[in-house]
């Protein structure tokens, strides 16, 4: 089973059942059929103090992805998730900011929600060790 737990503050409307449906989804394709992802919603003045502090960059980020254990310090044999009692991996957690969701979605000019899943999107390649510059 894939468990997704979202966490969002009131003001970020976020589509919940989306999301679940949008990891679900991702997780399927790739043959992942128990695992637990969290998100959350954030605004633009946490995500800058996480990506101050995490990243070393200033300002602002749209996603940020956190595993909970880093695959590429892992033997190649092994995902390097958490190993887990009930056998589910321990995928991570993905941050979003949601203003910048917004600002993007209107660039792009889509519904949040569209953004709001590539952001997700992008941050669970993340989770599952694609990386990039």
């Amino acid at each position: 089973m894939i468990k997704v737990q979202i966490t969002a503050d009131s003001r970020f409307p976020v589509d919940r059942a989306r999301i679940r449906e949008t990891v679900g989804s991702l997780l399927a394709r790739q043959g992942i059929k128990d695992a637990v992802v969290s998100i959350s919603v954030i605004g633009n003045r946490k995500m800058s103090g996480l990506n101050k502090e995490y990243m070393k960059k200033k300002g602002t980020t749209d996603v940020l992805s956190f595993p909970f254990q880093d695959p590429q310090s892992q033997p190649k044999e092994s995902l390097g998730f958490v190993e887990n009692p009930d056998q589910s991996l321990q995928l991570g957690e993905i941050i979003v900011s949601f203003p910048e969701a917004v600002r993007q979605a209107r660039e792009k000019n889509i519904l949040v929600d569209q953004e709001v899943d590539n952001l997700i999107i992008h941050g669970l390649g993340h989770l599952l060790g694609e990386h990039h510059d």
